[in-house]
């Protein structure tokens, strides 16, 4: 089968399997983006409990955050060019199984370091699952519907998100702060069971000397890194999405100790408000991802123009937002909307991705992305906003951080001027490539 010629056939743009797999697969593997979430974010609405009984700098606190996205980054891309030349489904139930068991050990940590540890493993457990999990949802959907599915995909991480700030909030309010580790890390142990149901997509063969250097994961990275770098959008998208997770990453991490601190809100409750503005952020962008689809039907690169436009407008509405005095009564709708348009690039960047890197290596572009948001942008912003409450406050950290959507959009802005040569040369075989790509036709694990 001509996998090129496939993907370029208006005929063929059709699911890969057929709805029922292709609607399991999605619903299969957005379950586990959720938990992957909760498990990541319940530990920002612990942060007051934790400073309190260890005594820790808001670097410190940062730093829980921020190491679960270091150890993604240094992952993603392993996992991601295994689970490329290998078996996505097998990949996602090892990490889940690995991210959940991890997510259990911190009810024992008995220090700052051993949490940090813990927190560790959590990433390591989750490096891939993102870009992994975006290619099974691209290959199994038509091409049409892709970004609008993977807007859906990726939202579901602030859906979590929500989760994992109120439940921590609550169940320590109630049982401490180390039961609420153990309460969120049992559902991905059994929703890794269910998701080797999940049909696997079945993999592109590479030329002989491809496939020899996939051998060598040096070889094989330094292979695809060149076959990657042809793209000069991806860069910068990769630039532009990772600078306006800082926003939402900063955001989303000291929203609860900013409630708590200065508006004097109890943590759960705390919890429960700042949930508000990550579910604000779920609803845009299933909303910015559908409107950007249909803004790139005639002219594709508009739809990053109209990204840097929102970068931009949510840098202005959350700086106006966190400089207003803490008693103003517009200030936490302007955070909402503030919210609700800085995850606009959540869906459309993997999207973009996808169109301008070639069929075989899908999941590797997009842990590329991932690599870069979690190192640059989720990482980025917890740490950042935590040094800059040590020394200004936490008020004035949350004012300057949203100046980074600025540089989001002019990231954008350069990306659209390649994005449309890129994309029409996506399917041409590239270095190393077959000319024709071949499809196993062996029947996908289910």
């Amino acid at each position: 089968m001509d996998l090129q010629a496939l993907e370029r056939s208006p005929a063929k743009d059709d699911y890969l399997f057929g709805r029922r797999p292709a609607w399991f697969a999605f619903g299969m593997t957005l379950a586990l983006m959720v938990f992957d979430y909760v498990d990541r974010q319940v530990i920002v609405s612990l942060f007051p409990y934790l400073k309190a009984e260890w005594q820790l700098s808001d670097r410190q606190l940062g730093a829980l955050v921020s190491i679960v996205s270091v150890t993604v980054a240094v992952g993603a891309l392993p996992i991601a060019l295994y689970a490329d030349r290998a078996s996505r489904v097998r990949s996602i139930v090892a990490m889940a199984g690995i991210w959940s068991l991890a997510t259990l050990s911190c009810m024992w940590a008995r220090g700052y370091a051993q949490l940090l540890a813990a927190r560790a493993f959590v990433g390591l457990g989750e490096a891939g699952y993102g870009s992994v999990g975006a290619a099974v949802i691209a290959s199994h959907f038509p091409s049409r519907m892709r970004g609008a599915m993977l807007a859906a995909f990726f939202a579901s991480a602030a859906v979590g998100s929500v989760l994992g700030v109120m439940l921590g909030g609550v169940i320590a309010a109630r049982w401490g702060w180390q039961a609420a580790f153990g309460v969120v890390g049992i559902p991905g142990l059994l929703l890794a069971l269910l998701y080797s149901r999940v049909r696997d997509y079945p993999t592109v063969a590479l030329d002989a000397a491809a496939e020899a250097r996939a051998k060598s994961l040096t070889a094989t990275v330094g292979h695809i890194a060149r076959l990657l770098a042809r793209t000069r959008t991806m860069l910068w998208v990769c630039a532009g999405a990772s600078a306006q997770l800082i926003v939402v990453s900063a955001l989303w991490s000291w929203l609860p100790s900013f409630l708590n601190r200065v508006h004097g809100v109890a943590p759960a409750q705390a919890g429960m408000q700042a949930a508000l503005v990550v579910l604000a952020g779920a609803a845009g962008a299933v909303v910015w991802g559908a409107l950007i689809d249909r803004v790139g039907l005639r002219r594709p690169r508009r739809k990053l123009a109209v990204l840097a436009l929102l970068c931009s407008t949510a840098t202005v509405v959350l700086v106006a937002a966190f400089s207003l005095p803490p008693a103003a009564p517009l200030q936490f709708a302007l955070i909402v909307l503030g919210g609700f348009l800085g995850t606009c690039t959540t869906g459309p960047a993997t999207a973009i991705v996808m169109d301008v890197v070639h069929p075989g290596v899908r999941a590797t572009g997009s842990s590329v992305l991932a690599l870069t948001q979690n190192l640059l942008g989720l990482a980025v912003g917890p740490v950042v906003a935590g040094v800059l409450s040590d020394v200004w406050g936490l008020q004035a950290a949350l004012t300057a951080t949203p100046l980074f959507g600025l540089l989001a959009g002019l990231a954008f802005v350069v990306a659209a001027r390649s994005y449309e040569a890129d994309k029409a040369r996506a399917n041409e075989p590239a270095e190393g490539m077959a000319a024709t790509a071949t499809v196993q036709v062996a029947t996908a694990p289910r």
